[in-house]
């Protein structure tokens, strides 16, 4: 029987040449010089700081453009609340990765409520479907990226 798997993951690999690029981007900008502007990423979240709150909203879509060009769905692009201290402005931006439970029985709902002829199982951060015919699948997939989720989703493993 046909089947595949909703994943959300991103390429490290991307995000981390994403981040350097942004960072040279900030490098050779004239209104960030001396400013000690850059970004920073540990594991899965991207820390902005800046010497003021402003050059923070001015560096988030330097950011998010960066990113863009390399593949990488900006859905999955948490922002945190800036963080204000004396001279030092940070703020902390989550890398989303998976499919958390909530995302996964939002999903089994709506491909359950379309009234296909196919099975869904959550397996952790996997949401696998299965059916018979691979016109089914092809639908539930239409129908899955034609819904407006929050996640950035990925449909992987298919096998026929």
């Amino acid at each position: 029987m046909p089947s595949f798997d909703f994943k959300s993951e991103l390429d490290s690999h991307e995000v981390s040449n994403g981040v350097d690029q942004a960072n040279r981007i900030i490098k050779n900008r004239f209104d960030f010089k001396g400013t000690g502007a850059k970004f920073t990423l540990e594991e899965r979240t991207v820390s902005l700081s800046s010497a003021e709150e402003f050059q923070l909203h001015q560096m988030f879509p330097i950011l998010k453009e960066c990113l863009a060009k390399r593949g990488v769905d900006l859905k999955s692009l948490k922002p945190g609340d800036i963080e204000i201290s004396t001279g030092n402005a940070r703020q902390n931006i989550v890398l989303q990765e998976g499919v958390d439970k909530e995302s996964a029985k939002k999903i089994v709902k709506i491909i359950k409520s379309s009234k296909s002829k196919v099975q869904v199982a959550i397996q952790g951060e996997i949401v696998r479907v299965t059916g018979k015919k691979r016109d089914d699948l092809q639908k539930v997939i239409e129908l899955i990226k034609s819904s407006k989720l929050d996640l950035p989703l990925q449909m992987k493993n298919f096998r026929d």
